[in-house]
């Protein structure tokens, strides 16, 4: 089993709600068990800032698959709420963005898909979170706890749990 880091985000619709019902798809199709899960941050948008802001949270699971795999089952629970690759501007609003932050310690750079996240320490929208959960794990020789250190963290606000 290999564990792996995922960025939840979205700002179309509930996107809370979106959340409740994606973390037990992924769970499901990838045979994987959810390790830990972060709170729910609200989130101003970011690249393309005249939009909602959005919500964002990470989770850990440990699974079988292997990267790709991973990353197809993911851009296929995307597009089971609602998210259309093809036809959205870069970095616009979406119902659900699912990212793929680390696999163990892999480290790899491929047109599809590159391990870690390349630009995990530019964002503080994932680093916040996923301090919560994996505050000292080492990532590309740094922490999330550390990394966030040299971000601004303005307008990033944890949300009270559902009830």
């Amino acid at each position: 089993m290999s564990s792996v880091l995922i960025a939840l985000g979205g700002n179309v619709g509930d996107v809370r709600a979106t959340f409740a019902k994606a973390i037990p798809m992924i769970c499901g199709m990838m045979q994987a068990a959810l390790i830990a899960r972060s709170s729910d941050y609200t989130t101003p948008p970011w690249g393309d800032e005249q939009q909602d802001p959005f919500i964002n949270a990470c989770i850990e699971i440990d699974t079988g698959l292997d990267p790709h795999a991973l990353l197809f089952v993911l851009h296929r629970i995307e597009a089971k709420f609602g998210r259309d690759r093809n036809n959205e501007r870069r970095w616009g609003p979406r119902p659900l963005d699912l990212d793929i932050i680390a696999y163990d310690d892999v480290q790899f750079e491929k047109p599809e898909l590159t391990l870690p996240h390349p630009r995990l320490f530019e964002r503080a929208f994932v680093l916040v979170p996923l301090a919560e959960i994996a505050p000292d794990r080492h990532i590309a020789g740094q922490t999330p706890l550390a990394a966030l250190a040299d971000l601004d963290t303005t307008g990033i606000e944890r949300l009270p749990p559902l009830t």
